[in-house]
């Protein structure tokens, strides 16, 4: 089990574990977030495209 500490030393604790962090610039952030909007329209017209297939082949299987 964890040892308590006190919250002023959980506070210096956490500041100091922050100040390790590096954080992203604003154009990293920018560009990453571009990123993820292509992507998640790229994997969207993907599986439109896929169902648009399926459902298609699936008509012609029931029309038989």
């Amino acid at each position: 089990m964890a040892a308590k500490s006190n919250p002023f030393t959980f506070l210096q604790q956490v500041r100091s574990e922050v100040s390790k962090v590096t954080w992203p610039s604003r154009r990293e952030t920018v560009t990453t977030a571009i990123m993820v909007f292509v992507m998640v329209f790229l994997a969207g017209l993907f599986f439109f495209l896929v169902d648009q297939f399926l459902g298609w082949g699936v008509g012609l299987l029931l029309n038989l």
